[in-house]
């Protein structure tokens, strides 16, 4: 590619720090990468004119190694950055600490069903321009101290601003902040729209209200970690006293707290669930939040087996989600055919992979997603003589995991070793470098899909809503997505009651939830599941009838149209 690009109407531009593309690209390390992939992909399918911003990541999101004793180490990941993305000619600089740091834009086009491309640039600062450690900027997702990462985004947020203008983008009406990494786009807009109106040093409130209406924030987790706060002395030496003063004219004193930052420069704030809204509400009770919840791309992550038969009985599926909802009257026998195709073909994977010796015929739970604490991978392990004793009278039960704790984690990495301690005790897989493709084998090739945060901090979840998509039923602590899309005994089962967190805290609720995951395991699951596979097939239907149907970015997508970006005409076929 000869890096021209021709003018460009994009009307919403989507920053993200990270954006899972290819399974082969690590790009992304979990659930927000991988949910602003399939929000790309699903705005591709419906030609909205939608332009994706974030950063190369070179080193990539760890390869994680496990060794004997489960104990994890990282390793950065070696990928072809030529064979995936698109080298661009543009050159853009941006100023940290006083000095010019040079960045350049790789290409990635995310193809819709109908052959729409939607672009993706990718920001990279290894030129040989910039200083050793400047050429790192872009580097690690996730890493380093709070100076790399508070220039990492000064990268996504003034860098991402100014190489669209430099590639050509005009007039974008929306620009969508998918995480408060993406906030200092913020004052990348007003500094722009400052530099074409005289203001004597100060910034008119109308320009800020200007700007507000031109972003989008979506805030995806409760948990103090995710919300990146750098202190105002390090603020004032990365960013600049001139940038500082942008910041304070957004009302934003003191520390640089990226969340307020980007809940102050935003015209429509939303959570990613009907209870993550409330739960935000609550964090931040000045400010109206709204809730967009989460979906999955249907056919990225319905398995082969299940494309094939929706192919069959439901025809417009890929272009119309919502015909999922004539999956209730797909025969059981061939529902239960490509259930037991996705299982067949994890069921090998496992064996081969971990010589777990896992059963076909066994009830097969899965639980896959990021190692840590508030995640309570281990809660299913409670209380191991009951564990056994349920699989030795009601029927046998195996476990496949999957998950990377953050390198700094060391609560997530212990659990990940206390998993692998009880192997010995009952059936359990470890899948080590859980991305996309273990995902796309896990979520469909499970009996069930085993789910239990600590209440409200699951803000959404979506690996349930992926496993939906191939009639796998959650067994689920009643948070996030979950809320919406129990309906007890017919799309799956719940751990526990509702708001049971607020009576019942620490240990105390561990037990509480682990003895409540044994009672629908023994009474409920497993007896229908070895006792009544027509039942047990009935609840997989309901499963994508009920939640297929809504819970996926077709749907996400059609919302943040007419609910955030507020734009008439934005795609092709009218979504």
């Amino acid at each position: 590619m000869d890096g021209r690009v021709p003018q460009s109407t994009a009307q919403v531009a989507y920053f993200s720090m990270e954006i899972g593309l290819n399974p082969l690209m690590p790009t992304y390390a979990g659930g927000l990468g991988v949910l602003a992939g399939d929000t790309l992909r699903s705005a591709a399918d419906l030609e909205v004119p939608m332009v994706g911003v974030t950063l190369l990541h070179r080193r990539g999101y760890f390869y994680q190694r496990l060794d004997r004793t489960g104990w994890q180490s990282e390793e950065p990941v070696a990928w072809a950055v030529h064979d995936f993305v698109d080298p661009l000619d543009q050159r853009v600089s941006v100023e940290i600490e006083g000095r010019r740091v040079q960045i350049r834009a790789w290409r990635y086009l995310v193809k819709g069903m109908s052959g729409y491309a939607l672009p993706v640039y990718l920001l990279d600062t290894d030129l040989p321009e910039n200083s050793p450690f400047d050429r790192s900027i872009t580097d690690s997702l996730y890493g380093g101290d709070a100076y790399y990462r508070l220039c990492q985004e000064l990268v996504l947020g003034f860098g991402g601003f100014a190489m669209l203008r430099a590639l050509g983008y005009g007039t974008i009406f929306r620009y969508h902040l998918n995480e408060g990494h993406a906030a200092l786009l913020v004052p990348a807009l007003l500094e722009d729209a400052l530099a074409s109106r005289p203001h004597n040093g100060e910034v008119p409130p109308d320009m800020i209200e200007k700007v507000r209406e031109q972003c989008i924030f979506t805030t995806h987790t409760p948990v103090p970690a995710g919300h990146d706060q750098f202190s105002a002395e390090l603020a004032h030496r990365v960013l600049g006293s001139r940038r500082c003063d942008l910041v304070q004219a957004c009302q934003h004193q003191g520390a640089l707290n990226m969340t307020l930052l980007a809940l102050r420069g935003s015209r429509y704030v939303n959570g990613v669930a009907m209870r993550h809204g409330e739960v935000s509400h609550s964090l931040y009770p000045g400010y109206p939040i709204h809730s967009i919840t989460n979906g999955v791309h249907a056919v990225t992550w319905a398995a082969p087996s299940f494309q094939n038969l929706y192919d069959r009985h439901l025809p417009e599926w890929r272009y119309d989600q919502l015909s999922l909802r004539y999956a209730i009257s797909i025969p059981g026998a061939e529902i239960w055919a490509a259930h037991r195709e996705a299982k067949l073909a994890l069921v090998d994977v496992v064996n081969r992979e971990t010589n777990a010796g896992f059963d076909r015929d066994f009830l097969t739970i899965g639980f896959a997603r990021r190692a840590t604490a508030y995640k309570r991978g281990t809660l299913v392990f409670h209380d191991l003589d009951r564990l056994r004793r349920l699989a030795k009278e009601v029927g046998p039960i195996q476990f496949v995991f999957a998950g990377k704790a953050h390198p700094q984690d060391q609560a997530g990495k212990e659990l990940i070793r206390r998993i692998h301690e009880v192997r010995g005790q009952v059936p359990v897989a470890y899948l080590p470098n859980y991305d996309m493709g273990v995902a796309r084998l896990l979520c469909a090739g499970v009996d069930v899909w085993l789910n239990t945060p600590l209440p409200p901090m699951e803000a959404s979840g979506t690996s349930g809503m992926k496993a939906a998509m191939n009639g796998v039923p959650s067994l689920s602590v009643l948070d996030g997505w979950w809320v919406e899309g129990h309906i007890e005994g017919v799309t799956g089962w719940a751990i526990g009651a509702k708001g049971e967190a607020a009576a019942v805290q620490g240990a105390d609720l561990d037990a509480v939830h682990a003895a409540a995951l044994y009672d629908s395991l023994e009474r409920r699951v497993l007896p229908l599941f070895y006792r009544d596979r027509e039942g047990f097939i009935e609840v997989m239907k309901h499963t994508i009838a009920i939640n297929g149907a809504f819970f996926n970015t077709q749907r996400m997508v059609g919302q943040y149209l007419r609910n955030a970006y507020r734009l008439t005409g934005l795609s092709a076929n009218g979504a």
